[in-house]
């Protein structure tokens, strides 16, 4: 997903959610910071880069190929941008290699979701966000897993995009870092190909450009985690189905929901609006972050101002060290440490050391990252 939905949308549905106008756009922004906070952003303020939750691509360039990077690389991808949907998942292969690297494919309304979300239950509205992003991405990005990986990620040639009067036409791609879709005639951009497994042009859905990442698109391809047997991804009906499940996460969150269940959708507050969501979902536009705002804006009264990955760095900066966790971005990287910490643990429990070695602090004691012991100190301020 991008700016519109992880930003603008969120605003929405943060605002049906009950949320006021400030509170929605501190979710939003949290949100749309996930995309943004990478270990050179966290240098920038001298901030631990152990709290990144994306990365730039000269920073994913410069990683090596060995077991720490590959750990390193997948805490990031695994933890924000591709939830995997059951990490016990029966696999179609024996191998561990296959059976690790198939059970961090990304889906919706798995286990690690209804986790997520009841991590940022009683927490900080950038929590809030960060559960808000990590949800959405699993309508986008499923079927795809975050660690780099031919036999998962790749996909044949063979993708067609199903058009709003129901015809079929081929979907060309073409490997120009930077270069620009052409939607009109159905040309995209995608990672080149690479027979290395381990390559990080082998991470996440680089093969299908941004296919996922475009709330129209309606496509067949051929994923290789299946054998190569065609898959249809509607992502008209995926992202609103996304929306309405984080309007129903958000009242949970604010607690007017007494528990949250996967599979549950609050259409019923999005009904009075449906129309027009499905008609910017289905606008075929490389971004629809106007169309979101002007709603947003309709919906609250209020302007929405456009997002500066920078408006609360001067505030971060300026306050004492031992101050800055009570800042914007202060609770912003406590909450994103927490949720990479929690679902390192998962996959680590589950059996499968992709992500890296963890424990369970409150069982066993701190035993880690100095960085991470703040985490400790709020699960006991959360516990009292």
């Amino acid at each position: 997903m991008q700016a519109d939905f992880h930003y603008y949308a969120t605003y929405c549905a943060a605002y049906l959610a009950g949320y006021t106008h400030e509170e929605a756009l501190a979710v939003c922004y949290s949100d749309q910071m996930v995309d943004c906070c990478t270990k050179t952003f966290l240098k920038s303020i001298s901030a631990t880069v152990h709290a990144a939750t994306s990365q730039t691509q000269a920073e994913l360039v410069d990683m090596r190929s060995d077991i720490v990077s590959l750990q390193d690389i997948t805490r990031i991808w695994a933890s924000f941008h591709f939830l995997p949907k059951d990490l016990y998942a029966k696999t179609p292969r024996a191998t561990r290699d296959y059976r690790n690297k198939y059970r961090l494919i990304c889906g919706p309304n798995g286990t690690l979701v209804k986790e997520t979300v009841e991590l940022a239950k009683d927490r900080s509205l950038q929590a809030v966000g960060i559960a808000m992003h990590v949800l959405a991405d699993t309508w986008a990005h499923r079927n795809f897993a975050g660690t780099p990986s031919l036999v998962i990620n790749n996909t044949d040639d063979n993708f067609f995009e199903i058009m709003p009067d129901g015809s079929v036409r081929k979907i060309s791609f073409k490997h120009s870092p930077g270069a620009a879709d052409d939607i009109e005639n159905g040309q995209f951009n995608s990672t080149v190909f690479n027979l290395s497994e381990k390559n990080i042009l082998n991470l996440g859905h680089g093969h299908a450009g941004h296919l996922p990442d475009y709330s129209f698109m309606r496509y067949k391809y051929l994923p290789a985690w299946d054998n190569y047997r065609e898959c249809l991804k509607d992502n008209p009906s995926d992202y609103y189905h996304a929306f309405c499940q984080m309007i129903y996460a958000m009242k949970y969150l604010r607690g007017w929901e007494e528990v949250f269940e996967t599979g549950i959708y609050d259409e019923e507050t999005a009904e009075p609006y449906k129309d027009r969501i499905m008609s910017i979902l289905t606008a075929r536009k490389e971004d629809s972050s106007e169309d979101w705002k002007a709603f947003g804006e309709e919906l609250s009264g209020k302007k929405i101002p456009d997002f500066d990955v920078n408006a609360f760095t001067g505030e971060y900066k300026i306050m004492p060290p031992d101050m800055r966790d009570r800042s914007f971005l202060g609770k912003f990287i406590v909450a994103a440490m927490a949720q990479k910490s929690m679902i390192t643990n998962k996959i680590y429990s589950s059996g499968n050391i992709l992500a890296g070695v963890s424990i369970d602090y409150d069982k066993h004691g701190f035993r880690g990252i100095r960085d991470y012991m703040k985490l400790v100190k709020e699960s006991r301020r959360l516990k009292t």
